[in-house]
C-alpha cells in the first residue's frame, strides 16, 4: 500500500493554544496542516488570515500547509498566503471566473495548485485542468463548519476522481475533508484517498498520540 497522510484541521484546535496543539499533533504522527479559510461570503463563517499562517512558520512548523481558500473572490488571497507559507493553495472552482487563470496564480506563487469539490460540484470540468493541478480536496461535507456528518455517497465520487487521476495524472494527491473518524477512514481509503483532513476526530479526543495510532491501524488494515 502506498504511504497515506493525515492531515490535520487546525479549525478544530484550541486557538487559546494553536501553537502548542500543531506541535503537538504533529508529534503524534500527523503529516500535514489543513488551514480553512473563510470569509463569511463564500461560506457562512469566518477564520484565519495570513498573518497566522506566517506565524505558525515562525514557531519551527516545517511540514506541508494545505491553505483552503473558501473565500469569493479568491484571486487576491493568493499571493498573501504564498508569502506567508502556504505549501499547497486550493480554491473551489465557484469563487473565480477565470479558473485557468487562477490556477497559473498560485502556480507563479510557487505553490503546489490544489482544486476543491463541494458534494454538488460536478467532476466534467476536470478533464480541462487535470494536467494543470497537483491536488483534488473532496469536501464530504458541505463547506463552511467542522464537526459534520461525512455525506456517505461522497465515497462514489471519491472512486471516481481516483480511477481520473489513474488515467490523466497520477501525480496528482487525491485528500477528502469533512466528517472522517475511525468508522468510515477504513471506506475512504479503499475509495482511492492519499490523504484524510482530520479535525473534530482528532482535536475532541483525550490522547491525541492514541488517536492517531487507532487511525493508523485502520488505515494499515486495509
Amino acid at each position: 500500500m502506498k504511504k497515506f497522510l493525515i492531515s490535520a484541521s487546525i479549525l478544530s484546535a484550541n486557538f487559546f493554544y494553536l501553537g502548542d496543539e500543531i506541535h503537538h499533533i504533529l508529534s503524534a504522527g500527523c503529516n500535514m496542516i489543513h488551514f480553512d479559510v473563510m470569509d463569511y461570503h463564500y461560506v457562512p463563517n469566518l477564520s484565519l488570515g495570513p498573518m497566522v499562517l506566517e506565524s505558525i512558520r515562525k514557531n519551527d512548523i516545517t511540514v506541508p500547509i494545505d491553505v483552503h481558500l473558501m473565500v469569493s473572490p479568491v484571486d487576491p488571497l493568493i499571493i498573501p498566503f504564498a508569502k506567508a507559507g502556504a505549501t499547497y493553495i486550493t480554491i473551489h472552482p465557484e469563487t473565480t471566473n477565470h479558473l485557468h487563470k487562477t490556477l497559473y496564480l498560485i502556480k507563479q506563487s510557487g505553490c503546489y495548485v490544489g482544486i476543491a469539490l463541494n458534494p454538488s460540484t460536478t467532476l466534467d470540468f476536470l478533464k480541462f485542468i487535470i494536467k494543470d493541478i497537483d491536488l483534488i480536496l473532496v469536501m464530504s461535507v458541505n463547506p463552511g463548519f467542522g464537526g459534520q456528518i461525512f455525506l456517505p455517497g461522497i465515497l462514489n465520487k471519491i472512486k471516481l476522481i481516483s480511477c481520473l487521476i489513474k488515467k490523466y495524472n497520477n501525480k496528482i494527491l487525491l485528500t477528502v475533508d469533512g466528517g472522517i473518524n475511525l468508522n468510515n477512514i477504513s471506506k475512504i481509503v479503499r475509495a482511492g484517498a492519499d490523504i484524510a483532513v482530520i479535525g473534530s476526530a482528532l482535536f475532541k479526543s483525550k490522547n491525541y498520540v492514541e488517536t492517531i495510532k487507532n487511525f493508523t491501524q485502520r488505515i494499515l488494515g486495509v
